[in-house]
């Protein structure tokens, strides 16, 4: 399959033929899987202190024919702090159903959260994540903006690694007819239940840029909704996020050899 390859004025290049890493079957179910793997391995460990609920003076006097004994005081034997006058007189403690008490089944930090995936299954899902990017029936499923488009993914050459400001970057994919998806990127949505949480806004995802310069990589990701990694920081989460395949990818010719490198 051959695609076009774009100059930095967004005018046709040449064409270049995609490897057999843009060519294996979608699998829904191997990307799901690889993506919850993943986002598995971002939990981070918490728990609570092993002490919480039990610093406290309160013992149990419930046993019978024992010297200050509750049998028979008409008061549930729990573990209760005595020596105490006023309010502290006989309140319960300690106990999970007791004020200020210990939680049942507190949280854990030895607990783990990792969802294993065999390698081969994981590469299976990589390249399965990279054929659905070239599926316009995938990327249009996702919701980008690609109506004057006509092949996918978008190979640019490799001039494009030297882009050094935000402003050439956004003239270079307008040249394209990318106008309308960095526009839709910039869109983004208020969480409700995360505004106290350093989160209040949820952006949409937008062009995932794939360059091996870092100079290029920064001048594209200081634009709204965009994602500039290099080969090989790419990830099933990266080209399917959510689970859902079909991300809208551009890629330069140096990255696209290391890409298909991968494919073994």
């Amino acid at each position: 399959m051959k695609v076009p390859v774009y100059g930095p004025n967004g005018t046709e290049k040449g064409s270049v033929s995609l490897g057999k890493a843009f060519a294996q079957p979608v699998r829904l179910d191997i990307i799901q899987r690889a993506v919850a793997s993943e986002q598995s391995r971002q939990r981070h460990a918490f728990g609570t202190d092993w002490f919480a609920g039990k610093r406290t003076s309160a013992h149990y006097h419930g046993e019978r024919g024992v010297y200050m004994s509750m049998m028979g005081k008409e008061m549930a034997r729990l573990p209760r702090i005595h020596g105490h006058a006023g309010h502290l007189f006989f309140t319960a403690r300690f106990a999970p159903q007791t004020r200020k008490g210990r939680r049942t089944h507190p949280p854990k930090p030895e607990k783990v959260f990792d969802k294993q995936i065999n390698q081969k299954e994981y590469l299976k899902a990589f390249f399965a994540a990279l054929s659905a990017s070239v599926s316009m029936d995938y990327v249009r499923s996702r919701g980008h903006a690609v109506d004057g488009i006509k092949h996918l993914p978008i190979i640019v050459t490799d001039e494009i690694e030297t882009t050094a400001k935000a402003k050439d970057a956004l003239a270079l994919l307008a040249g394209i007819g990318l106008e309308n998806e960095i526009e839709r990127a910039k869109g983004r949505k208020r969480i409700a239940s995360g505004k106290r949480r350093g989160r209040a806004f949820k952006r949409r995802k937008g062009i995932l840029v794939v360059l091996k310069d870092a100079k290029g990589r920064k001048a594209f990701a200081n634009i709204p909704g965009i994602d500039a990694v290099q080969p090989s920081q790419l990830t099933v989460s990266m080209l399917a996020p959510g689970g859902m395949p079909g991300r809208l990818l551009l890629v330069s010719q140096a990255a696209l050899v290391e890409i298909e490198g991968r494919f073994k």
